[in-house]
């Protein structure tokens, strides 16, 4: 007699993953491409090579990169915190770490822009420093790490919780010392999560537009996020120039995320092997 199963085998289900993708995913991802193609290599190779274009790129993946590595260690901070102690409040600050994921992101760069800005609570006293936060790269860097952090920590607490403390003490009995146990008991067993974390967090950084419109004052060939480029390019009708720049983004994207897919992939399996 056939089994009977509540989940549909492996053929209805990737039937309906492969279709589901294609209609929410590739389907207009491709349409993006298609749309480039109506310019010539030439027109391509002309937008991407512009001075503008190539400042925005550079700002658009340093500021990234810098917020996606600050996240990566002070993320694992606070999934640390919450995870192996317990302290008043820690409930109010769990649900804290959230609160990136359902504020609006434009009201998010207000916030920050009010609070950094030269008449601001934290821009008066860091400016008299030398410290410029609002409408420099530096500012666009923190909005990042705003809406950055909740990726990391989500993506590290099932890791931690699922590191058994009798590990490190048995780490501690052997004589490792704290660094050492931390260095060869809890990294190895955490860094695919925190692999994860960084790597939802860079590219959530990569398209951002809400949080750095304000904070970043959109100034061309110092400013400019990628993403607010593309904007100025719609708004001056310039759709094949926009399409242009999202295909370029979707390339840069895939290459770089394949990258640090692969490498939590190897990462996983020689610890696994280990």
């Amino acid at each position: 007699m056939a089994r009977h199963r509540f989940i549909p085998g492996f053929g209805l289900t990737l039937g309906f993953t492969v279709f589901y993708l294609s209609v929410i995913v590739l389907v207009p991802l491709w349409f993006l491409v298609l749309r480039t193609t109506s310019l010539s290599w030439a027109q391509f190779w002309a937008i991407v090579v512009d001075p503008r274009t190539l400042a925005s790129l550079r700002l658009t993946l340093l500021t990234s990169f810098a917020a996606a590595a600050v996240n990566a260690v002070m993320g694992f901070l606070v999934a640390w915190s919450l995870v192996r102690y317990q302290f008043p409040g820690k409930r109010a600050i769990d649900a804290i770490v959230d609160l990136p994921f359902a504020l609006p992101t434009a009201v998010s760069g207000i916030a920050l822009t009010a609070i950094y800005s030269s008449n601001g609570w934290l821009g008066s006293v860091l400016e008299p420093l030398g410290i410029k936060v609002a409408f420099t790269p530096l500012g666009i860097t923190v909005a990042l790490i705003f809406i950055g952090l909740p990726f990391v920590v989500r993506a590290l607490q099932p890791a931690l919780e699922d590191l058994d403390p009798a590990v490190e003490e048995a780490a501690a009995i052997l004589g490792a010392g704290r660094w050492q146990t931390f260095l060869r008991v809890i990294l190895p067993a955490v860094t695919p999560a925190l692999i994860t974390g960084f790597t939802m967090a860079f590219a959530r950084a990569v398209g951002e537009y809400g949080s750095v419109v304000f904070i970043s004052g959109n100034m061309p060939l110092k400013t400019e996020h990628v993403s607010l480029l593309i904007i100025a390019k719609l708004e001056q009708f310039d759709y094949a120039g926009a399409t242009a720049l999202g295909s370029l983004m979707l390339a840069i994207s895939f290459v770089l995320l394949l990258a640090i897919n692969s490498l939590q992939w190897w990462t996983a399996r020689r610890y696994q092997g280990n």
